[in-house]
């Protein structure tokens, strides 16, 4: 595991039993994406309706120095977004190999998670580079070559992720 990763080897341990455990786990993800650096806080207006607001000015695509607000549906068709971007079996999984800024080619992806597919690997992975969450680069040689990195905003998913794992270790056993 590189130096760089954001996850530690007992972290991508503790995922992997909880992400198999989990029941509805990717619609859990969405809530903490916006949440734990502040990206999304809560106020209750004196009507008694809620106002949410992004406070983290890397996430929102509001103008500088604007909130931007939302309504109770507006925030659930965002969060409706950022769930179908991660859905997949898979996507996660890959998205735990790629950080820390780790660039790897296809067939080190394939080594990396033994029980996906040709087929789902690269439906997996042009996925997130159609939603801007991984580069894809193509070097003009024989054999082709292919590596795939995540971009910035797909390594900004990391502290968020690393937030759900935190929470998930603190449900109250029943």
């Amino acid at each position: 595991m590189s130096e760089k990763t954001c996850f530690s080897s007992s972290w991508l341990a503790r995922f992997e039993s909880w992400k198999k455990a989990a029941i509805g786990f990717d619609k859990v993800i969405a809530l903490l994406l916006l949440a734990p650096q502040g990206i999304l806080s809560c106020d209750f207006r004196s009507n008694g309706t809620k106002s949410m607001t992004r406070t983290d000015q890397k996430v929102g695509n509001a103008p500088p120095g604007e909130k931007r607000e939302y309504t109770a549906e507006s925030a659930a068709a965002g969060v409706e977004e950022i769930i179908r971007m991660l859905e997949g079996k898979w996507k996660l999984t890959i998205l735990f190999n790629l950080f820390g800024g780790q660039t790897l080619r296809f067939s080190e992806l394939e080594r990396a998670i033994p029980d996906i597919s040709q087929k789902m690997l690269t439906q997996q992975l042009r996925q997130m580079e159609k939603d801007g969450i991984v580069q894809r680069t193509v070097f003009p040689e024989v054999p082709p070559r292919v590596e795939y990195h995540l971009t910035d905003w797909g390594q900004s998913l990391c502290p968020s992720l690393d937030a759900l794992l935190q929470w998930s270790e603190k449900k109250p056993h029943t």
